[in-house]
């Protein structure tokens, strides 16, 4: 499919990964940054892209799409291969896995967030949801530590999409979890950080709007 790829960006938003992604694809794109108050969110011009009203949302060539890992999955089959692994490919599997294990960690961080950042009202938040959900957050990145053994990516192979899904995870995690409650954790954070396409997204990401401060604890239990 040809034509011209436009992304919807909520800056620190799960659009990040699409972002990351066309950076490390060298795809050219046009950007729009919208804000986190919803409002942007909600227009009729907004929801024929993204039926949730959410983001990412993209247009390729004209045609609307969302969900982060769909796109993903889409743009690395039909315009970025070398982030893909095609139907046949012996890592086809576990490629997929990752990609989708990207939204079990993004579950937690949801939840995570929800109750640091979203709810503003002390008396709305519930400590035992907050503690729960760093426990949560914990055990999916401690598997996917396990997973990898010795490699630096996912996949034998090397770095893929997957490793973008699950990476966005991977790096906003440092919000809710210390390094040393996932052993290799930091790690992890700084081969992301050494990428140039992650640092490029990251320099077109936008002023921070979610996520003001630079770690959010949990409270004591």
């Amino acid at each position: 499919m040809s034509g011209e790829i436009e992304l919807w960006h909520v800056p620190q938003s799960r659009s990040f990964r699409v972002l990351w992604f066309l950076h490390e694809a060298g795809l050219p794109y046009r950007l729009h940054l919208l804000g986190f108050d919803g409002s942007s969110l909600r227009t009729p011009e907004h929801l024929a892209r993204s039926l949730a009203g959410r983001v990412p949302a993209v247009t390729l060539g004209g045609a609307p799409m969302a969900e982060s890992a769909a796109i993903m999955e889409y743009l690395a089959e039909t315009r970025a291969p070398a982030l893909g692994r095609p139907p046949g490919h012996p890592e086809r599997m576990a490629y997929l896995e990752g990609l989708h294990y990207g939204e079990t960690i993004g579950q937690h961080l949801a939840n995570l967030t929800q109750h640091h950042v979203i709810l503003r009202e002390p008396q709305m938040r519930s400590p035992t949801v907050m503690r729960l959900e760093a426990a949560r957050l914990a055990k999916t990145l401690t598997g996917a530590l396990a997973h990898m053994a010795e490699r630096d990516w996912l996949l034998p192979s090397g770095f893929s999409a997957a490793d973008i899904a699950v990476g966005y995870g991977v790096w906003q995690a440092r919000y809710f979890l210390q390094p040393e409650e996932v052993p290799g954790l930091s790690a992890w954070q700084s081969r992301i950080a050494s990428r140039p396409a992650f640092q490029a997204a990251l320099a077109q990401d936008g002023p921070p709007v979610i996520y003001r401060e630079a770690f959010y604890p949990r409270p004591e239990g």
